[in-house]
């Protein structure tokens, strides 16, 4: 399948939303809390086994998009958004088989490991082509296509709660919302792989642009060999393990906070905070990185490390006595985190240029692939033993809370450690390989 090329008169500005019916389907992965109670009631599974899935999906993600990354700048984005289609709605399907036989196994191995697949190469189907449209914009043009996969749980976080509702919280029931979302996905994300189209080779998609290989250019071998590549991997892990720890657990994270008030939360109060940390993460994703194209990337980065630590702070010693401190400080650290996703793509292209840049992001999303077991593990882990020993309410996520802290800070000094890449590591410019090309010749000659 060769990548469409934009006929002439061709309008950048129908890409972003051909990513954006990839991006919101796929940022199902988000509302997964909502089908956490369900689960862990009609299958008698503890926290920590209802993360599985969704923590295998994430493992599967950085995976596939390392791995793939390169195959996706070859083949293109209009094949990318075919296999992530096919992969992710696969995924669902095989959920619903395992929900309706009371086989979990089988909804670890659809929704985690095949429906993973199709998240990762989904994911980063349409980032370098993005960057190529918008070289002058490049934080805003990611921003726009990726913050469909933070508000992806804002559309499928009611939804399900609704299917759930009216199909039953049951192994049927759950079984039958996972093949609506299985069969709806699939329709949707059709318009991106219809819609998607490269730019011609010859120019700049914008006129008085820069040229899409304008500046030093670094191949995704060479990047994996720099410090930069991996303090950029820390500082995504850090930000990520931060804030996934709290979207995987949201609901019930919430409930428990207030569980021991005059005035708990209940499990429609509990989804519909779901919703609210999905919009956040996707304003942040629009809003933080084209914040990011006037005040630097190391900039922003610094904004989402401490003054995320900072809300953590502020949880963990307010957050139970006040409903309202607790959710401003939850979407605060939702829209960092969404933040942190839309601007490293950005980051990577000033650093690395836009030679490879999406075969460098699928390798630097192996960072994810590894916040999405820590924060999970974490926050469910501490739970579970809190709980056994005794503990109740917000008692339980208090040492949850101090390690993030502690994480943040560790992304803030590797962020601080970014500096320009080495020449060393440049691929060499096109008039410089020619002149170099021309002076062997002569030698030989």
């Amino acid at each position: 399948m060769s990548p469409p090329v934009a006929p002439t008169g061709w309008s950048r500005w129908l890409v972003p939303p051909a990513a954006l019916s990839v991006h919101l389907s796929i940022g199902q992965a988000y509302a997964w809390s909502v089908f956490k109670p369900p689960l862990e009631s009609a299958l008698g599974l503890s926290g920590t086994q209802s993360a599985l899935p969704f923590q295998l999906a994430i493992v599967m993600l950085g995976l596939s998009a390392a791995f793939g990354g390169t195959l996706v700048e070859r083949r293109g984005p209009r094949w990318a958004m075919t296999v992530a289609l096919v992969c992710f709605s696969s995924g669902f399907l095989i959920a619903a088989l395992g929900a309706a036989t009371r086989q979990y196994w089988l909804i670890v191995i659809g929704y985690g490991f095949v429906g993973g697949i199709g998240l990762g190469i989904g994911y980063i189907s349409p980032v370098s082509t993005l960057i190529k449209w918008f070289p002058d914009r490049p934080g805003m043009a990611t921003g726009i296509a990726i913050m469909g996969f933070g508000g992806g749980a804002l559309i499928a976080s009611p939804w399900s709660a609704q299917m759930l509702d009216s199909f039953g919280a049951d192994s049927s029931g759950i079984a039958l919302a996972f093949l609506v979302h299985g069969l709806t996905y699939a329709v949707f994300m059709s318009l991106g792989v219809l819609l998607v189209r490269v730019p011609r080779a010859e120019g700049p998609a914008k006129p008085g642009g820069p040229a899409p290989l304008d500046g030093p250019q670094v191949s995704a071998r060479q990047a994996v060999r720099t410090p930069q590549f991996w303090c950029l991997w820390v500082v995504l892990c850090m930000n990520v393990t931060a804030g996934i720890g709290i979207l995987e657990k949201a609901a019930p994270m919430i409930t428990d906070f207030f569980s021991d008030t005059s005035a708990p939360v209940s499990a429609s109060a509990a989804a519909g905070f779901v919703a609210l940390l999905s919009a956040a993460n996707m304003a942040g994703r629009i809003g933080w990185s084209s914040t990011s194209d006037l005040i630097g990337r190391k900039n922003v980065y610094r904004l989402y490390l401490g003054v995320g630590a900072l809300m953590y702070l502020l949880i963990a010693q307010f957050g139970d006595a006040s409903k309202p401190v607790f959710v401003i400080c939850a979407l605060v650290i939702l829209s960092f985190y969404g933040g942190g996703f839309a601007t490293v793509p950005a980051y990577l292209k000033d650093l690395f240029g836009t030679y490879q840049v999406g075969a460098i992001h699928g390798r630097l999303l192996t960072a994810w692939s590894t916040a999405g077991v820590l924060g999970p593990l974490i926050v469910n882990w501490v739970a579970d033993r809190q709980e056994e020993a005794g503990k109740h309410g917000s008692g339980l996520y208090g040492l949850s809370l101090s390690i993030m802290i502690c994480l943040l800070v560790v992304g803030f000094v590797a962020n601080e450690l970014v500096r320009p890449v080495h020449p060393r590591h440049h691929i060499p410019a096109p008039r410089e390989a020619a002149d170099g090309d021309t002076a062997r010749h002569q030698q030989s000659a």
